[in-house]
């Protein structure tokens, strides 16, 4: 590979939009997993007449390699791990340790990130999960699998490469699937842009000021269906 084909997480939500066009109408949530899919999901939500929001899903590292992804938990404290990881013969107990550890640090996530507003409910809406790329697609995985359970009337997986075998496996779990490249060669997915900094909480969380701010406005100006929004325009690059 020679220049990485995105600029930027912006740049690949822009990307995106056609091949999600078709949702426009339908009003779709877009659920973010942060945290540098969240300013994409922000884009996406404008560019589609949707709604964003995040899916708070954590990777299980593998005891003594966090390097390795072993599966995820969610927000519920389900968890999975890898058909690699069934394979380890890795300690039971430490595996509940680590489980316990991801879930804990989710619910302080929530807290950090909306700790005064529920998360927009998914169940009858047209649903689209997004990444900024797909590696071994534990966490992808795991968001879809969390989101089915609360009855989406479509769940879509919406990323802008992805390694293909993972996303052969990701889209047993959702109902539709849009990735703009699958690189026989994929090595990670920081490579496939030329500008891929790091994206802390507080950035997340003025993403959500922001929204809030917007829907607060909307609300203000008289539009009635401001209040189930959450919407807002992620920064000019």
């Amino acid at each position: 590979m020679h220049r990485p084909p995105f600029q930027d997480r912006l740049d690949a939500a822009d990307r995106m939009v056609p091949a999600l066009a078709h949702l426009r109408g339908q009003r779709p949530l877009l659920l973010a997993i942060p945290r540098g899919a969240v300013a994409m999901a922000a884009c996406l939500a404008e560019r589609l007449d949707g709604e964003w929001d995040v899916v708070l899903v954590r990777k299980l590292p593998a005891p003594g390699n966090p390097e390795y992804a072993i599966g995820a938990v969610d927000e519920a404290g389900r968890w999975q791990l890898t058909a690699e990881a069934g394979r380890l013969g890795l300690d039971p107990d430490a595996i509940d340790r680590e489980v316990a550890r991801q879930h804990a640090l989710l619910r302080q996530r929530r807290l950090r990130y909306s700790a005064d507003q529920p998360p927009i409910p998914v169940r009858d809406r047209v649903v689209v999960v997004v990444d900024d790329g797909l590696a071994t697609g534990a966490t992808m995985a795991a968001a879809l699998r969390a989101i089915r359970a609360d009855g989406p009337r479509r769940l879509i997986c919406a990323v802008p490469v992805a390694a293909a075998d993972s996303l052969r496996r990701i889209a047993r779990l959702a109902d539709e699937t849009v990735c703009l490249l699958t690189p026989e060669d994929f090595t990670a997915v920081g490579a496939y842009y030329r500008d891929f900094p790091q994206v802390d909480d507080a950035a997340v969380i003025d993403l959500i000021t922001v929204s809030r701010r917007h829907r607060q406005s909307s609300l203000d100006a008289g539009d009635p269906d401001a209040d189930d929004r959450f919407a807002s325009k992620p920064a000019e690059r």
